[in-house]
């Protein structure tokens, strides 16, 4: 076997005594055929004989242990069990105890064809992501199709000064296996070896109807243990509509006593200097701003823009943050150095505000974990101020406005860093502006139609709007919107497969006006339009413009047991007007159709002005978001935004032709509509 560098990081050894010891004969006597398996092999599933996993913590070290046995019955698994990578952190081993294969019955030790090389796990170190993770490279030579591999192993992780936290906390989610394996045997343990009482607790696990069970909650002292057991078993989790069961361990606490340890440690970098010592040219530029909302603008931005984000894997696996006075020296740090200094800029100007710890990738599940520090992955800052809470992430970039115009952060739960304190959960929200602000203008007169968009964004759509302008070519923009209207005019259905550059002539869009402190962006868009009228297969005309932006699918196609649709729509208004040289039916349906829609989480108004050769459609949508939808307001709203959805999303007219025989044609056909 070829050994290369860093053998550091990983060992060949026999597992530790917590492990146990299997036999080759063991091993062989455990991979047996069955009618399961057969069936499973002849469906195409692949099949594991065996999966042992146990996971092991004590006051030094959490390691996980595996040995499992699997088929290569497919060219697509070969592969993957040919090359594989293992990423393992700083100070963690990864110790391979065997890699076999059972072939005709006979084990064969591949470890002599296994080539391991070691490298640095850096990728995204441009983008100042820092980490000491190293990637463990496996190469099997000679695996082949219908062997079954056998791979045992195990990953050590020694806990050093730096990981105070893990060596005070124990965290550790089990999650039911993917239905994706058939096992002919499945075992998970849990060891506890620490000083303290780990807690564990069973969530959405299922009775035999499928129904979710209340959660369990169980404790382990030291020394003991937790196992789940299953045999000739696929998990019947339905992964479209149902949450994968899964166990949290922790060491039993409560949010009271982790928040009254956690407080002290930041509150003694809080109180290591004062801002004017290690910043006074930052102060000197504070002091000569004199409007206070001037003023909390400058700190927040200037902690976003000049203080470089680097976020240290390893670091972040403790929480005791870099002191501001190093931050603003090196002018870099990761999310807990960046929201220290910014709250100690906010001290400076007598601003309230707090270090808030938050895990937006887990956020719908932290009201079911169990209390612990380690559920957490993210710091970010909360002011109060006149009256209102604001949040905000002092990693981001590019972010502009006075506090209150500034982007709005979805999230849920998050724990204030201060004594005595439970974990939170935010109030809903509603925007005190429209995130999209639209005026459309379409003028069709004989044969061309003349279009123009003025659109003004506002919190994160102007944030997002201004990266978008500043980092794409003008031309694909210009396209991107060509698209977009080529389906809001309905031509996708009567010139499909035409050049959008020949539907869209001397179009252009501009930066109108980008105001940074109200933070809105505005664009206008113009194109000129030969043939501007949708004709359908009997050759009747219409102009139509609908935004289906306004139309949320994703509300209206949601199913799911578990998960509660998560509200987060931006506010929106529109005013949609078409014009034309030629008479229209003032009467057609859904052309003279508004809507008015009250729900408990939005607000829709559509309403129209039609004259004789054209109309104008005021559209309005006020969502109250940042919250889940309960079960039984869901149907009711899934059913509003149908009624959106039904024509309520712009407008349309019906062109009547001109002469004596059409007229008489259309007046046939509304007598018998």
């Amino acid at each position: 076997m070829e050994n290369e560098i860093h053998v550091e990081n990983y060992k060949i050894q026999q597992p530790d005594v917590w492990a146990g010891n299997i036999g080759d004969q063991e091993l062989i006597n455990r991979i047996k055929d069955s009618d399961f398996s057969q069936k499973q092999i002849e469906e195409g599933r692949d099949y594991c004989y065996f999966l042992d996993k146990k996971y092991y913590t004590s006051n030094t070290e959490n390691s996980e242990y595996a040995c499992m046995a699997y088929t290569l019955n497919e060219p697509a698994n070969l592969e993957r069990a040919s090359v594989s990578d293992i990423i393992v952190e700083e100070n963690e081993v990864y110790y391979i105890h065997r890699i076999s294969v059972l072939r005709d019955g006979v084990l064969v030790n591949k470890i002599p064809d296994t080539k391991i090389k070691v490298l640095d796990s850096e990728g995204q170190s441009g983008g100042g992501i820092l980490s000491s993770n190293k990637k463990i490279n496996i190469t099997i030579k000679d695996l082949r199709l219908y062997d079954v591999l056998i791979l045992e192993d195990s990953r050590v992780k020694i806990f050093t000064e730096r990981d105070f936290l893990r060596k005070e906390f124990s965290k550790y989610v089990w999650v039911s296996p993917d239905n994706y394996w058939a096992y002919g045997s499945y075992k998970f343990t849990f060891i506890n070896e620490r000083d303290k009482v780990i807690a564990y607790k069973k969530t959405f696990f299922r009775d035999d109807q499928g129904n979710v069970l209340e959660p369990e909650i169980n404790y382990l002292k030291k020394g003991e243990k937790f196992s789940v057991e299953e045999e000739e078993y696929i998990n019947p989790v339905d992964t479209g509509r149902e949450i994968f069961p899964y166990i949290d361990f922790a060491t039993d606490n409560n949010w009271n006593n982790l928040s009254n340890y956690i407080s002290p440690i930041y509150q003694e970098i809080f109180n290591t200097s004062s801002l004017p010592d290690f910043a006074p040219n930052l102060v000197e530029k504070l002091d000569a701003i004199p409007d206070l909302e001037d003023k909390i603008q400058f700190a927040i931005e200037f902690v976003q823009n000049n203080i470089y984000y680097i976020f240290n894997a390893d670091e972040m696996n403790g929480h005791k943050p870099q002191e501001p006075a190093i931050t603003y020296e090196t002018k870099q740090g990761d999310c807990k150095a960046k929201s220290v200094l910014l709250k100690v800029i906010l001290d400076y100007i007598g601003v309230d505000s707090s270090v808030v710890l938050v895990n937006f990738h887990t956020d719908f599940y932290i009201k079911y974990y169990l209390p612990s520090l380690l559920t957490f992955n993210h710091v970010i800052v909360k002011i109060n101020h006149n009256g209102e809470e604001y949040f905000i992430d002092a990693t981001v970039r590019d972010e502009f406005g006075l506090l209150e115009n500034r982007g709005f952060i979805y999230f849920m739960h998050y724990l204030e860093i201060k004594p005595n304190q439970e974990l939170q959960t935010r109030k809903a929200y509603k925007y005190p502006y429209y995130c999209i602000d639209e005026k459309v203008e379409f003028k069709a007169q004989n044969t061309t139609g003349k279009l123009k968009l003025t659109t003004t964004y506002r919190g994160n759509r102007a944030n997002a709007m201004r990266r978008y302008f500043k980092n794409t070519n003008r031309r694909e923009i210009v396209d991107n919107w060509n698209s977009f209207l080529f389906y809001s005019l309905n031509y996708a259905n009567d010139r499909n497969g035409t050049d959008l550059r020949n539907v869209f002539k001397e179009a252009s869009i501009d930066i109108v006006s980008d105001d940074k402190k109200l933070n809105e962006f505005k664009i206008q868009y113009h194109s000129t339009i030969e043939s501007p009228y949708f004709v359908d297969p009997q050759k009747n005309r219409f102009l139509m413009y609908f935004d289906r932006n306004v139309v949320k699918e994703n509300a209206r196609n949601f199913v799911h047991k578990d998960l509660p649709f998560w509200h987060n729509f931006d506010s929106e208004k529109y005013e949609i007007t078409l014009q034309t040289d030629q008479k229209i039916d003032v009467e057609e349906k859904y052309t003279i159709q508004e809507s008015a829609i009250s729900n408990p989480y939005f607000d829709y108004k559509s309403r129209k002005k039609i004259n004789k050769n054209g109309g104008t459609v005021y559209i309005e949508y006020n969502p109250l978001v940042n919250l889940e939808i309960e079960e039984k307001d869901f149907e009711q709203f899934r059913k509003d935004h149908h009624t959106i959805a039904d024509s309520n999303f712009g407008l349309g007219i019906d062109i009547i032709e001109p002469g004596l025989m059409n007229r008489l044609k259309f007046s046939f056909k509304k007598k018998f509509k």
